[in-house]
This record gives structure tokens, C-alpha cells and sequence, in this order.
């Protein structure tokens, strides 16, 4: 059938590069009105009858594309977390741990905006980060899910340096204290008033450079 057949008749489904960016655009949507819902009238105030609604879809529609609130609440910091385990899987074999997790969070950014500013503006998803410090049924949320991602990066360290995890801790130590370092930017972030993407790289940096120095047994005055 020619592409004007297919015009033609309304019946003939579209092509599969076409539905798949039509359902990316709904699924975008979808994250983009829950993320301004939950940031103007709050997480728990907010229901998926009114996401939907914004979007003008049906509460079937957004089922198919999220199971419950809390995972569209995650959907850009999702997003993040995969360009960032990304990032760190493809860090050179002979880099020192801390030092592959250092320049994959740092490198990453870069990939993590891109993917973010597609689906939602780089200061939403920033409001929705300071909205789940401060929401407690998002922050337990939060850091079941932050629990999981260490767990996953501390198998991929152990992959990299050829260990056993379960018998040899060093791998879950190391990322025990990046994530703890991580959770330290992000708090003093928080409080901050510049909101952007570029302070919290700049922050996180800051403070990942001082994790050697912190660890040494005796400490310039």
C-alpha cells in the first residue's frame, strides 16, 4: 500500500516509528501535568483523574502508561538515574571506583538534561526534587528507591573489579558513602536558592572532591 492509500483510509494503523513517538508524546505529557499538578497543589492533593483530564485522556490512557501516581511522580528521576547507571557502565575498566562513580554522575549530566528537558523543563523537574524532600510519603519512596539504585551500583562495582559482593563488602562501602555524599549536595541544594542544574553538578563536585581528604586519618586545620 502506498503512503497515500494509507492516508486514504483512515483505518490502516500508522507506522510503528509513528505510534511509538506518538505514545513517547502522551507518556511526556502525562509526566509534564503531574509534575505541575504536584508542584502547585501538592502530591497527595492531586489525583490521576486530574492528570489525565489536563492531558485529556482517560484514566485507562494513563494507566497503560504508569501504574500509580508515585511512579509518574518518579518518571524524570527515573530517567536520571538510568543515564547515570549508564554512564557508569561505560567508564573505562581500569578506573579506580570512586573515581568511575565521580566522573559517571559528573558525565552524565550532560546526557541526563537532554533526556529530562525532553519530557519535562529542567526547573520542574528540579521543583519536583525539592517536593519529594519535603513530601514523606514521596521521600520513603525516595529512598526505597535510592536503596535499590546503591544495590545495583555496588553489583556493577563489583562486576568491574571482578569481586564477590556477598562476600567482599567494599563495593556496597564505596557506594554507601557516594550515595551519602550525593544526599549532601542535594540537601544543601535544596536549601539554596539557586535551583539549577549547573549549582548541583557544581556542588556535587565540590563535595566528591573532598571525600579523600575526609577519610585521612588526620585532618588540616
Amino acid at each position: 500500500m502506498t503512503t497515500d492509500e494509507a492516508v486514504a483510509n483512515p483505518a490502516t494503523p500508522p507506522p510503528a516509528g509513528l505510534r511509538e513517538r506518538k505514545k513517547q508524546r502522551t507518556r511526556n505529557a502525562l509526566v509534564r501535568s503531574a509534575l505541575e499538578l504536584f508542584t502547585r497543589q501538592g502530591y497527595e492533593r492531586t489525583t490521576v483523574d486530574e492528570i489525565a483530564e489536563a492531558v485529556e485522556v482517560s484514566q485507562r490512557t494513563f494507566f497503560r502508561y504508569f501504574a500509580n501516581k508515585e511512579e509518574v511522580a518518579f518518571a524524570s528521576q527515573e530517567s536520571a538515574e538510568c543515564h547515570f547507571f549508564a554512564a557508569l557502565c561505560g567508564r573505562p575498566a581500569g578506573e579506580a571506583p570512586m573515581t568511575a562513580l565521580r566522573q559517571a554522575i559528573l558525565d552524565a549530566w550532560g546526557t541526563m538534561g537532554d533526556a529530562i528537558e525532553q519530557m519535562v523543563p529542567p526547573q520542574l523537574h528540579m521543583r519536583m526534587y525539592r517536593l519529594i524532600e519535603s513530601t514523606p510519603s514521596l521521600l520513603a519512596a525516595h529512598l526505597r528507591r535510592t536503596a535499590e539504585l546503591e544495590e545495583r551500583l555496588a553489583r556493577e562495582i563489583a562486576r568491574r573489579e571482578g569481586l564477590d559482593i556477598d562476600t567482599d563488602p567494599r563495593p556496597r562501602v564505596v557506594v554507601a558513602m557516594f550515595g551519602g555524599v550525593i544526599r549532601v549536595a542535594g540537601k544543601m541544594w535544596g536549601e539554596g536558592e539557586d535551583d539549577s542544574t549547573v549549582t548541583l553538578r557544581d556542588l556535587t563536585a565540590f563535595h566528591l572532591d573532598y571525600v579523600g581528604p575526609a577519610l585521612a586519618e588526620q585532618w588540616d586545620k
